[in-house]
């Protein structure tokens, strides 16, 4: 009987090891993807690789928890020599890991409580859990819930109603000021609210309504269309007066008054 349950307890621990060891190298393999192929990585494989860890997960704790499997829980490992010097076989069964199996290590590797700090924080943790009361926890729960709820459904919601509403959004939000285009068109097509002053500039001392164009050197004086004797330009000063035409001509009704120009106006007097 004792001689069957070590070969039992044998075969399930070879069992474990070889599920381990594929667990493993499954683990190996996304990280090195994701340490080196990140660019070529899609979202898909990457939920291929966690579906295959858990799947492998799965297939440990459900060989665990198979009957046929002894309890490991009530198995004991003791350690029978410990030693300073490096031990190659420990070295090859561990991956150049543990190169040493010595007191310092032992209390890590065979460890089968927490650490006492992690221990003191799960203890602080359990008691103000039960400090808690029922009515509160249930709210807490409830809020929780309700939050999770809203995340799956807004991340469950397909790409495209979420593209719809944003292209919804921005047609419906208005791009302009409606009072700034009224005011431009009203400005443009009535003049309304423009300045009636005149832009600032230099005058000419001389006469008013004379650009600067017209303030200085030879001049033309203005041509003025009548037939009144005393009408006068309205730039040139007095016109002389009309002459009388000979006999069977018709007398010629535009007058105009040309100033010579000086040597010292000369534009191109040096």
């Amino acid at each position: 009987m004792q001689q069957r349950e070590e070969k039992q307890l044998e075969a399930s621990v070879d069992s474990l090891i070889s599920l381990v060891a594929l667990t493993k190298t499954a683990l190996q393999n996304f990280i090195y993807k994701l340490e080196n192929e990140y660019e070529r990585l899609t979202w898909p494989n990457v939920l291929d690789n966690f579906g295959l860890l858990s799947g492998q997960l799965n297939t440990i704790n459900k060989m665990l928890k198979n009957e046929k499997t002894p309890s490991f829980r009530s198995q004991v490992i003791i350690p029978l020599l410990l030693s300073q010097k490096p031990d190659d076989d420990l070295t090859v069964l561990t991956e150049q890991r543990v190169p040493v199996f010595s007191h310092e290590i032992v209390p890590d590797y065979l460890r089968t409580k927490p650490d006492p700090e992690v221990e003191e924080q799960e203890k602080q943790l359990s008691t103000e859990a039960a400090r808690i009361g029922p009515d509160v926890a249930q709210k807490q729960i409830q809020a929780l819930n309700k939050m999770c709820s809203n995340l799956l459904e807004k991340l469950n919601n397909p790409r495209d109603d979420r593209d719809a509403e944003s292209a919804a959004s921005r047609l419906n939000k208005p791009s302009f000021n409606p009072g700034d285009t009224n005011a431009l068109v009203a400005a443009v097509a009535f003049g309304k609210g423009l300045s009636k002053c005149r832009p600032p500039g230099p005058m000419a001392p001389g006469h008013p309504g004379q650009g600067p164009m017209m303030s200085g050197g030879p001049t033309l004086q203005q041509v003025t269309i009548g037939g009144g004797g005393g009408q006068q330009a309205g730039m040139g000063g007095p016109v002389a007066p009309q002459q009388q035409g000979q006999p069977g001509k018709m007398p010629s009704s535009i007058k105009t008054n040309i100033k010579s120009a000086s040597g010292s106006m000369h534009p191109y007097n040096r």
